[in-house]
């Protein structure tokens, strides 16, 4: 499927590509709806199109990924309420395996996220993730997230990287075309993102369900 002769470097989205993104869907579909009906004493439906419209508002910005821009909009202790569910965080369970096949390939594994500081560093403290990295960069630091061109160009930049040599592995069609557009050589999707939902479909770009298909071809 890839031609590991050809690549240096593995950027790797978090949630929902290195971790199961199940924390986070249920944390922003579920569990913030439900605490705004409860403090507000609206209904869930209610509550549900409230955060449905504040999501929609901001979709592909920083701040959509920002948890104090959502607390200060929403009204919510968003770091507290995040604390109440670490028992959710949880690495895909073929996660370090690749990571650790990319280490004794000697290729050199970066950590690109959207994701804000704070669930960063809750994330790490809660998983080895960390173990497994070489690297790592959160969109927040470059002040744009990874749809933005300027994100990669900061990135590339930073870790001199020579982005024809480079794989991006994300679950996201939109940010893996951004990836495409600043110079990626090799895109790769994430079609079971969420352990508890359905395998998306991708079509623009290929995509797996378990590192494990890519282990042969790495040893070799």
């Amino acid at each position: 499927m890839l031609n590991w002769n050809t690549i240096d470097t593995v950027l790797l989205d978090m949630d929902g590509t290195l971790l199961d993104l199940h924390f986070d869907n249920h944390f922003w579909l579920s569990l913030v709806p439900q605490e705004l009906s409860r403090q507000r004493g609206i209904s869930k439906d209610e509550a549900q199109q409230l955060v449905v419209n504040a999501y929609g508002k901001v979709t592909g910005t920083l701040d959509w990924y920002c948890l104090d821009y959502w607390q200060a909009t929403l009204q919510l202790d968003i770091m507290g309420l995040h604390r109440t569910l670490v028992d959710r965080i949880q690495l895909r369970q073929d996660s370090m395996p690749f990571l650790d096949a990319l280490a004794s390939a000697g290729k050199k594994r970066i950590l690109v996220t959207n994701a804000h500081p704070k669930s960063l560093a809750l994330k790490l403290q809660h998983t080895e993730l960390a173990s497994g990295l070489d690297g790592m960069i959160s969109s927040h630091e470059t002040g744009y997230p990874k749809e933005h061109p300027q994100f990669w160009q900061t990135l590339f930049e930073k870790f001199v990287l020579d982005p024809s040599r480079c794989l991006f592995i994300d679950d996201s069609e939109p940010i893996l075309n951004a990836a495409r557009l600043a110079g990626v050589g090799h895109q790769l999707g994430i079609a079971n993102p969420d352990s508890q939902k359905p395998i998306k479909i991708f079509h623009d770009f290929p995509a797996i369900t378990d590192y494990h298909l890519l282990l042969d071809d790495l040893k070799q």
